[in-house]
């Protein structure tokens, strides 16, 4: 491929299709703190201290100019997962991801001078359930992981139907980022585990909630591994990918220590200086999920993802470990609170 890499001092032009998310707006901020000039496609355009263009996600329009000549085109887009699997979700889900990435590529075929490096997300549930010390407990890198589908969440019990469609959509979604052919473009399929920052309506946010509250037991039996990573170390590791041209196909974007749930929750509580949590067995957490109108498979699938590709390239985290990263998160918070 013709794509030396993106090694220059100057400031680069980078575009985040549906942008306008938690995950798109600590990306922008980012990236423009670092004198870039980023620009945000978003249904609502909005004040900002970036350019915002409006786009529907649906069909071609004036916005494919922001485009053109652009060194980055990151693409964080797609409805949030935290809803239950109904048709209607399913349908809005699937259709979020795959639509908007195909578009991207009718956009980037009119190009005469397309960006250098589409990153487009992804989402590390992809890889197969591997929860602590069962047969199926093994870390999964981007080389040697196994992709799920047809899941198991022991030697004698299948996964529900619905984790193998989530795992088939990211799957499909995948599929179309990688189709046909971008001779000028370098791609990276971000498999992102979940990110923690210290933003009201996040999952930090949310399962702060719930251990001030008391409720920040162990969740279920406990065993499922949790792949996070610090937003902090999200954006360093986007940044380094911008600089690294050799590195293209699927990537991990996870700390290298996820750690079981347990664990996880009793790290959080012991950074809230709370004591004890009660837990949520697997019964308890459904019925809850199902009054809160999402998922218990977002709480029980275990992800052991580790970052493989990241860390043979050199990428050091800021937050290698779960303890340090949720005490930061928490400072943060508490800091937020004092203003």
């Amino acid at each position: 491929m013709d794509n030396p890499g993106l090694l220059t001092p100057r400031p680069l032009r980078i575009v985040l299709p549906g942008g306008s998310g938690q995950v798109g707006r600590m990306l922008a901020r980012f990236f423009q703190e670092r004198g870039h000039h980023v620009t945000v496609l978003t249904r609502g355009p909005y004040t900002a201290p970036w350019q915002t263009v409006y786009w529907d996600g649906i069909q071609l329009g004036p916005w494919v100019e922001t485009l053109e000549g652009a060194d980055v085109c990151i693409h964080p887009s797609g409805r949030n997962i935290n809803c239950r699997y109904t048709a209607r979700n399913r349908r809005e889900l699937y259709d979020s991801r795959i639509g908007p990435t195909l578009l991207l590529h009718r956009a980037f075929a009119t190009l005469a001078n397309p960006p250098r490096l589409w990153m487009n997300a992804s989402s590390a549930t992809i890889y197969r359930h591997a929860p602590e010390g069962t047969e199926f407990d093994r870390p999964m890198d981007e080389a040697t992981g196994e992709l799920g589908g047809n899941e198991w969440i022991s030697s004698r019990r299948r996964a529900p139907a619905k984790w193998n469609w989530t795992i088939q959509l990211v799957k499909d979604w995948e599929a179309a980022f990688f189709s046909g052919e971008t001779p000028r473009t370098r791609r990276i399929a971000l498999r992102t585990s979940l990110v923690f920052g210290p933003e009201p309506g996040s999952v930090f946010a949310v399962l702060s909630r719930l251990v001030r509250a008391g409720l920040g037991g162990t969740q279920g039996n406990g065993r499922q591994y949790v792949s996070w990573i610090h937003e902090a170390d999200f954006a360093r590791a986007l940044e380094f990918l911008i600089a690294n041209g050799e590195i293209e196909g699927p990537v991990n974007l996870a700390a290298p220590s996820p750690l079981p749930n347990r664990e996880f929750m009793a790290a959080l509580r012991d950074a809230w200086n709370v004591p004890n949590g009660l837990p949520a067995p697997t019964v308890l957490l459904a019925i809850g999920m199902f009054f809160l109108r999402t998922e218990p498979e977002l709480v029980l699938k275990s992800r052991r993802v580790v970052p493989g590709r990241l860390r043979q390239s050199g990428f050091e985290f800021e937050f290698p470990d779960w303890p340090e990263a949720a005490a930061d998160l928490v400072r943060q918070w508490r800091a937020r609170d004092d203003l």
